[in-house]
């Protein structure tokens, strides 16, 4: 079978998936095969693909660990065709912390992997409070106390910067 693009990601409560969603749509729009997987049903053999898209949300400072040995265990499949990862995370919310070289966890996501893509960036996310547990929501509120966020919110905020997911898809089909 041949594949096109495979997008893998992990998300936790949802916005992760939604924008691999939209970079499956914006690629296939634009004549591209791209099929999507979550990092847990994922068997696929990676050079199969003619790129892999790798994205991750962020929950507690950490990606999902299923992410990380990911990479590691296919980092010599992956340095043989096109790669690309992004990560999702609140703190790219912040001018000076969305984009590749200034935020945080993807900067330390990358040192810890000692893997270079060929495509990285970073999206903010959303943040919804009705969707956390308790637990959740009382750690949430107190990150967003501590990098100047919102800490109280009567409806979802998106973050996501819908024209930058647009042009990261675009690396994929402009020459």
């Amino acid at each position: 079978m041949d594949h096109q693009i495979g997008i893998i990601y992990s998300s936790v409560d949802g916005q992760t998936k939604k924008i691999c969603e939209k970079l499956q749509k914006l690629l296939q729009q634009n004549g591209i095969q791209a099929e999507l997987f979550s990092i847990d049903n994922f068997s696929e053999e990676i050079t199969d693909f003619q790129s892999i898209i790798i994205g991750a949300s962020i929950r507690y400072g950490k990606h999902n660990p299923k992410i990380e040995r990911f990479v590691l265990e296919n980092k010599e499949a992956l340095g043989q065709i096109e790669s690309a990862f992004f990560s999702v995370n609140l703190v790219a919310r912040k001018e000076d912390k969305n984009r590749a070289d200034t935020n945080p966890y993807l900067i330390k996501f990358l040192e810890s992997t000692n893997w270079k893509p060929d495509k990285v960036d970073v999206f903010a996310g959303k943040l919804d409070y009705s969707l956390y547990p308790f637990f959740d929501r009382w750690m949430v509120k107190l990150i967003m106390k501590f990098t100047k966020g919102p800490t109280s919110t009567p409806k979802a905020i998106e973050y996501t910067d819908w024209e930058r997911v647009r042009q990261f898809a675009e690396k994929f089909y402009t020459p």
